[in-house]
């Protein structure tokens, strides 16, 4: 039996907390974007990240996910598909149809401007975030 990584145990855990509801887990949550964010050198705050009953909110569920599982999350944007690109186009709202398109958009953008390795998780999303915008319905 293959045991996971650490990584692909820390990307499960915040994956699992970002789409989760019910428990609140504020102090491991805290801890993770604390760490994710000395790494990372991202400038958000992480307690403006999560509610006061320690759930991330809805604005930074797709922020968490690429700040926690950043390698995964680039070799998926390279491969224009992945369990990962495929949770954030869920969370930036990309319909199940249209995600097949947006993973071969994404994949095109990485392949031209994408931002360095380095780049903010900021950076990332907001480059995930332009690429969804046609991909969703309008209202």
């Amino acid at each position: 039996m293959r045991i996971p990584s650490n990584s692909v145990r820390l990307a499960v855990m915040v994956l699992t907390l970002a789409l989760s509801t019910g428990c609140s887990i504020k102090a491991t949550l805290d801890q993770t974007m604390d760490t994710t964010s000395n790494i990372s050198g991202t400038t958000s705050s992480v307690h403006s990240w999560v509610s006061e009953d320690g759930l991330v909110k809805p604005d930074y569920k797709a922020l968490a996910l690429i700040a926690a599982s950043r390698d995964n999350m680039e070799q998926n944007i390279a491969a224009g598909s992945g369990e990962y690109l495929t949770a954030v186009g869920t969370l930036l709202g990309v319909p199940e149809p249209q995600r097949a398109d947006f993973g071969a958009a994404i994949q095109r953008r990485y392949a031209h401007d994408w931002p360095d390795a380095h780049a903010a998780p900021e950076q990332w999303l907001a480059q995930l975030h332009a690429t969804a915008q046609s991909y969703r319905p309008s209202h």
